[in-house]
């Protein structure tokens, strides 16, 4: 019953909305599905480091230095906040990927992007070592640790891929062409919004 609700909540996390959410669903509207794929693919690659602190012990070290913390926090808050400002500044207005740019470059570009933005994310962080805390205290923890992790891994990269997917799909990409503009405007102040909020949010 404990891996059941263990599996559920993993599956809650993932898809509550968030700056992840807002940054993939920026990236695939601005510059086509291949973006937005990669920004999942980065976020799915930060999850391995959050799974790889977690079950060696340095996150517990992490989470009791206050002043690592706060590092790490502000770090974070700052990069949501470069994101959404750069959102808002831009210039593209359709579905489709920036002329002029490579496509390793913008492999690079979204992947990094994607990596940054969770593995920042003290919230994240957090959440691995309350979830892994739990996991461990169970028979056989050690052993199921990895596999819970690897599982949480893929549910992103499933979850955030499938967003990708579904808002550059040719249905709905159409019926949003209308509304382009200001969805990226909305997924920008979102993203503005999250890293206010991390940085104003008191130390633990």
């Amino acid at each position: 019953m404990e891996i059941i609700s263990l599996l559920i909540l993993g599956v809650v996390i993932v898809i509550s909305p968030g700056a992840d959410f807002a940054l993939v669903l920026k990236n695939s509207i601005n510059n086509g599905r291949r973006s937005g794929i990669y920004t999942a693919l980065g976020i799915s690659l930060a999850i391995t480091v959050h799974i790889g602190y977690s079950l060696m012990g340095i996150g517990y070290l992490i989470s009791h230095s206050q002043w690592l913390f706060e590092l790490i926090r502000y770090a974070g808050a700052l990069y949501l906040i470069y994101l959404g400002i750069k959102g808002l500044i831009s210039v593209s207005t359709s579905i489709t990927p920036e002329k002029g740019v490579s496509l390793t470059t913008s492999r690079q570009q979204y992947l990094a992007q994607g990596f940054l933005c969770n593995v920042l994310n003290p919230k994240t962080m957090l959440f691995f070592l309350s979830i892994f805390s739990q996991v461990m205290s169970l028979n056989n923890g050690s052993t199921i640790a990895p596999v819970y992790g690897l599982y949480i891994m893929l549910l992103h990269l499933m979850w955030f891929t499938s967003v990708a997917l579904l808002f550059t799909s040719e249905r709905l990409s159409s019926a949003l062409t209308r509304y382009h503009t200001r969805i990226n405007n909305l997924c920008a102040i979102a993203l503005i919004g999250f890293g206010v909020l991390l940085g104003l949010k008191p130390g633990h």
